[in-house]
């Protein structure tokens, strides 16, 4: 990918490389790419998971994706592998606007430090 400055200039081709890899023509939003995150990070990627389960994957995204924030920090695995985390500092009270600068933020660190792009 070429080197970009904005957060969203990023955001672009982060969702078009996503979408194009994962989705079937239709481009991934914000919970979409929030849902591959915590498959990801589960580390079972083959399997159906049931609705509860698809929250839970997100939230395990949303702790790891905040983790290098301060809010998160990784706690133990439970006997079926899921990673649990605990909160470390309360998230601030954001408007929904500021709370999507800072998920997508966090999300564009994420997969530069797994060197997606």
């Amino acid at each position: 990918m070429q080197k970009t400055n904005s957060l969203k200039e990023k955001w672009k081709l982060l969702v078009d490389k996503l979408t194009h890899q994962f989705a079937d023509g239709d481009e991934l939003n914000i919970d979409g790419i929030i849902y591959l995150i915590g498959v990801q990070e589960l580390g079972k990627n083959h399997r159906e998971f049931k609705k509860d389960e698809k929250l839970n994957l997100m939230h395990i995204a949303i702790c790891k994706l905040l983790e290098p924030y301060g809010y998160y920090e990784f706690d133990y695995f439970d006997s079926d592998g899921w990673p649990h985390y605990k909160t470390v500092t309360a998230l601030p009270n954001l408007k929904p606007g500021e709370q999507t600068v800072l998920m997508k933020e966090a999300i564009i660190n994420y997969f530069e430090a797994l060197s997606y792009f």
